[in-house]
C-alpha cells in the first residue's frame, strides 16, 4: 500500500474566537493511501486543546512506513495496523481512518453512509457558528449567515449576555450555545436559567472538563440540556459522564475517526443520550466524512469548511441548513 502526505493552510473568513483564544489560519495535514491507482484521502486538523500540532504530526509521519498493511486485508485489518502508528495523536488517527475508509469504499463501490447503515434521505440540519467578537462584527456575522436556520453561539466570555442580546437584536432564530469550559457552577446556573428564555436549544460544555461533579449538579437544575464536548473524547468516556450530561458531541479529530465515532453513537444510544456531530476548522474531507454519520444522530455542527475561504475539496453541501451528502463511493469528495 502506497502512502504519502501533504500540508495545507486554511484561511478563515473571519478571525475565530472562543473562550480559549483566537485564530485566523489553521494548518492541516492530508494523508493518502493508494492501491492500484485508487487513492483514499484523510485529514488531521490538530488542536492545541489536545496538545497536538501539525509540526508534531509531520515529524511523526515522515518516518512511518506501511509495508505491513496488505492490499488484501479487510478494512478492520487496515485500521488495526495503521492507527497505532499515530502514537496516540487522535487527529492523526483520524487522518489514517478517513483515508482507509475512503479507499475501502472506492475499491468496493460503497459510500460511507451505506457502509454505516445511514439513510441519506434522513438528513440532519447543521448549525452555523458565530465566534466571540465585538457587537458590530457579531451583527454582521449573523446577517451573513442568513441562509442558515440554526446558529451556534460561542460564549464563555465576560460579556455573554451582551453577545446574546446583540444576536437577538438581529434575529430570533433558535440558537445553540457553546461555553467551551468558560463558566463555573454558579455562572452556569444563572446562564442556563437566563438562556432558557432566549430561544436556546441546549448548552455545550458549560464547565471545565475537570469539573464533572459540578456539571452533574448543574444538570440537576438546568432547564436546558447539557452536551459534553471536552468531557467526551471517545467511547471510554461515555459511561463515566452519562450521569452529568444529556448528550455528547462527537468530533472525528477527538475520537480518532469514523470507526470510533460509530462506536460512540451506539454507546450513547444505549444510554438514551442525545448525539451531536461537531468539528474543528477543517476541509471538506473531514466534514464530509462526519456528515456520512449525520442521519444517525440528533444534531450536527458541521460548518468548519464553511468558515474558510480556500477549502480545496468539494464534498457535502448545505441547502437551507440541511446537510446533503455527495454521490459516489467512499467519502465522495473531489478536488475543486
Amino acid at each position: 500500500m502506497e502512502f504519502r502526505y501533504s500540508t495545507y493552510r486554511l484561511e478563515l473568513k473571519h478571525t475565530f474566537t472562543i473562550a480559549r483564544g483566537s485564530e485566523s489560519v489553521v494548518d492541516v495535514v492530508l494523508v493518502y493511501f493508494t492501491i492500484d491507482g485508487v487513492t483514499g484521502v484523510g485529514e488531521a486538523a490538530p488542536s492545541d486543546r489536545y496538545h497536538e500540532d501539525c509540526l508534531s504530526i509531520v515529524e511523526k509521519i515522515k518516518i512511518l512506513t506501511f509495508n505491513d498493511i496488505t492490499d488484501s486485508g479487510t478494512l478492520d485489518d487496515w485500521l488495526d495496523a495503521a492507527l497505532p502508528k499515530a502514537g496516540g495523536m487522535r487527529s492523526l488517527e483520524n487522518a489514517f481512518d478517513l483515508a482507509l475508509h475512503d479507499l475501502y469504499g472506492k475499491l468496493n463501490s460503497e459510500s460511507m453512509a451505506d457502509h454505516f447503515g445511514a439513510d441519506r434521505k434522513n438528513g440532519c440540519m447543521t448549525s452555523f457558528t458565530i465566534g466571540i467578537d465585538e457587537k458590530d462584527k457579531i451583527r454582521a456575522k449573523v446577517l451573513e449567515a442568513e441562509q442558515y436556520p440554526l446558529l451556534k453561539i460561542k460564549l464563555g466570555s465576560d460579556h455573554d449576555k451582551e453577545i446574546i442580546n446583540t444576536i437577538r437584536d438581529v434575529t430570533d432564530k433558535p440558537v445553540r450555545v457553546d461555553a467551551n469550559e468558560g463558566w463555573d457552577l454558579e455562572q452556569g446556573k444563572k446562564m442556563c436559567d437566563w438562556l432558557a428564555e432566549q430561544n436556546v436549544e441546549f448548552v455545550e460544555q458549560p464547565l471545565s472538563a475537570d469539573s464533572l461533579d459540578d456539571t452533574a449538579k448543574l444538570r440537576e437544575v438546568s432547564p436546558l440540556e447539557l452536551i459534553a464536548d471536552e468531557n467526551c473524547i471517545d467511547s471510554k468516556n461515555i459511561p463515566e459522564i452519562a450521569h452529568a450530561f444529556d448528550g455528547i458531541n462527537i468530533k472525528l479529530m477527538k475520537c480518532g475517526g469514523l470507526r470510533e465515532a460509530y462506536r460512540m453513537i451506539q454507546m450513547a444510544r444505549e444510554r438514551e443520550m442525545k448525539i451531536m456531530l461537531g468539528c474543528m476548522v477543517e476541509t471538506s474531507v473531514a466534514i464530509t466524512a462526519a456528515a456520512h454519520l449525520s442521519p444517525l444522530v440528533d444534531y450536527a455542527d458541521l460548518d468548519g469548511n464553511i468558515l474558510t475561504i480556500n477549502d480545496p475539496f468539494d464534498g457535502v453541501k448545505v441547502e437551507d441548513g440541511m446537510l446533503v451528502l455527495p454521490d459516489g463511493a467512499g467519502l465522495g469528495i473531489n478536488l475543486r
